[in-house]
């Protein structure tokens, strides 16, 4: 269990430095076009690094969340800072209900009144679950422990 509570930590650690390093790419990218030297790339980097607003999740992992739209609602797995998914999946949403690929993305143990499921769905189409029912999707038990005031809390690892 250890293992994917660590690995899901690195993963989101690493999607926040992927935001990092593209806005920096971009910048020297914004430099060479305009032709400006470089020599004074670092202290313009810092600048615009401090004008960078920082992302921050409404939903935190061990959430249970509904989507706002469709009648369905799981438990918040891992969190994508933005859309970190295929074109081809992005292009299968019509065009008149696309959300936006600048927010971020939450992976669910997802279920409604037939079927449990994984899904992934952006902020802008959830809210949260005030319901207090538990979530019965059969993952959730292997990463989750449900606590006495219904909260799902992440499982510790067990050292021996």
């Amino acid at each position: 269990m250890s293992t994917i509570i660590n690995a899901l930590m690195f993963r989101f650690q690493l999607c926040l430095t992927v935001v990092k390093l593209t806005s920096i790419e971009a910048a020297i990218n914004q430099r060479k076009q305009k032709g400006l030297p470089n020599r004074r790339l670092s202290g313009w980097l810092i600048a615009v690094a401090a004008q960078m607003k920082p992302r921050t999740a409404k939903f935190a992992i061990g959430q249970v969340v509904k989507h706002r739209k469709y009648p369905f609602r799981g438990i918040v797995y891992d969190v994508d800072p933005e859309f970190a998914n295929t074109e081809e999946w992005w292009q299968s949403i019509p065009a008149e209900v696309r959300p936006r690929k600048d927010q971020p993305f939450y992976h669910l143990f997802a279920e409604n009144a037939d079927t449990e499921y994984v899904a992934y769905v952006s902020e802008q189409n959830l809210m949260a679950d005030t319901s207090g029912d538990p979530v019965r999707h059969p993952q959730v038990d292997e990463m989750f422990v449900r606590a006495l005031d219904g909260a799902y809390k992440i499982k510790t690892a067990r050292v021996n």
